[in-house]
């Protein structure tokens, strides 16, 4: 017992001997009744004081702090409508779940409002341990909003598939259709590549998970296209095709069309390339230019977007189709194949991420967000994208949005522009 609970014990025994006196000259049954109550009196006199001692206590420990509450987080109805939107699902599509769906993002440990708890408020391990708990469990709670949004998509898709190309989904798959698509079988992956939609920072992940090298950061472009020593589906054989079809996670990255498409138009044709300005430059030049000069024809530089676009759109092309602007609908056949995890590149980092950690991908490996690749250009944007597109009348960019109409139906963009049909 500490002191002052003797002391204050000594004054409660003292005041209890004079009453006592007094009560022992009082009737029984009065007296029984009195003692009673005289007993819990003190019992409740010495329970405060002790209480009272421990407040203060903890008050010299922590000055300031009165009660630690636990953070929370309110969500406001129109976060959780816009976030629908951007994930492509109702509000009513939620049910009961009122979660917002930028749901791919890693969740961040809550922090204190230190207005409520003093200046500087210690930080313990247990803090800590709390902190990263809480954290963990609030990503817990976002995961089932993150597969419905993964459902929605892959419902669409079969939906788009079975209503326009219903004989496909029960065709026989061939190497060629599945000639772009990489495999990695530590972690039973196969994701297929759509340039200009993350596809060299897919590459780099893959070569990390494979093991042939131990971080994205050290791994160059070229190193990353050329030299990346990553499998295709199609060097196995049918059997091997078939169940790594059945078994594996397939993996889709999409990009707006139109987007993806001005990206590989500004990739390819606007910064020097010893490859697609004399293969691809040179005869669209010659094509489609009217009064070409030599240089031009002879270089292949120089390319105009409107040029670009009408060798795209024309049947008798002078020359074949690339991957970088081939529509994802056939480069990937997703009607023929059925991914399991069809991701979009406007929530590159936090999807491609979400996904990793979903397959077991080491903790400290997450998706790269550079660009090595003409670092100093601008990323291209809905904006960039809009002014590249102006460029064309009304009739060229209805046959553009024509050429890329399954992708837009598939992947549920909605029109880049208002007089489209």
């Amino acid at each position: 017992m500490s002191l002052v609970d003797f002391r204050l014990w000594d004054s409660v025994w003292i005041r209890r001997s004079l009453l006592l006196s007094v009560v022992m000259k009082l009737p029984c049954s009065v007296c029984r009744s009195l003692w009673f109550l005289l007993l819990l009196g003190a019992g409740s006199l010495l329970l405060l004081a002790r209480l009272q001692n421990l407040t203060e206590t903890l008050q010299r420990q922590t000055p300031g702090v009165n009660v630690l509450m636990a953070p929370r987080w309110p969500l406001e109805k129109d976060e959780v409508t816009d976030s629908a939107a951007a994930g492509n699902l109702s509000p009513s599509d939620l049910g009961q779940q009122q979660l917002p769906l930028s749901v791919f993002s890693d969740s961040s440990p809550p922090t204190f409002d230190e207005s409520s708890v003093g200046s500087k408020p210690p930080v313990t391990k247990r803090h800590r341990k709390l902190l990263l708990k809480t954290g963990a469990e609030v990503e817990r709670r976002t995961e089932p909003v993150r597969t419905q949004v993964l459902s929605s998509r892959r419902r669409l898709l079969s939906e788009v598939c079975a209503r326009y190309q219903p004989g496909v989904m029960t065709q026989p798959v061939t190497q060629r259709q599945v000639s772009r698509i990489y495999v990695e079988d530590r972690f039973r992956l196969l994701y297929c590549e759509v340039p200009k939609a993350g596809c060299s920072n897919w590459k780099r992940v893959l070569m990390v998970l494979g093991g042939s090298a131990t971080s994205t950061r050290a791994i160059p472009h070229d190193a990353a296209h050329y030299a990346n020593r990553l499998r295709r589906l199609e060097s196995y054989d049918q059997a091997g095709i078939a169940e790594r079809l059945r078994s594996y996670t397939k993996v889709l990255f999409v990009r707006e069309p139109f987007e993806r498409l001005v990206s590989a138009f500004r990739d390819k044709f606007e910064s020097p390339n010893s490859y697609y300005h004399p293969v691809f430059g040179r005869p669209i030049i010659s094509r489609y230019r009217v009064n070409a000069s030599r240089i031009a024809l002879r270089t292949g530089a120089g390319v105009t977007f409107r040029e670009f676009v009408q060798y795209l759109l024309d049947v008798h092309r002078p020359v074949g189709m690339d991957i970088h602007w081939e529509p994802v609908s056939q480069l990937c056949n997703p009607c023929l194949l059925r991914y399991n995890f069809i991701g979009k590149f406007e929530d590159l980092q936090e999807e491609a991420n979400f996904l990793l950690r979903s397959v077991g991908a080491p903790r400290n490996l997450s998706f790269p967000d550079f660009k090595d690749r003409n670092p100093l250009a601008e990323r291209t944007s809905s904006s960039i994208t809009q002014k590249y597109f102006s460029q064309l009348n009304s009739t060229e960019r209805q046959k553009a949005f024509d050429f890329y109409y399954m992708d837009y139906l598939m992947f549920n963009y909605p029109k880049p522009f208002k007089d489209l049909h």
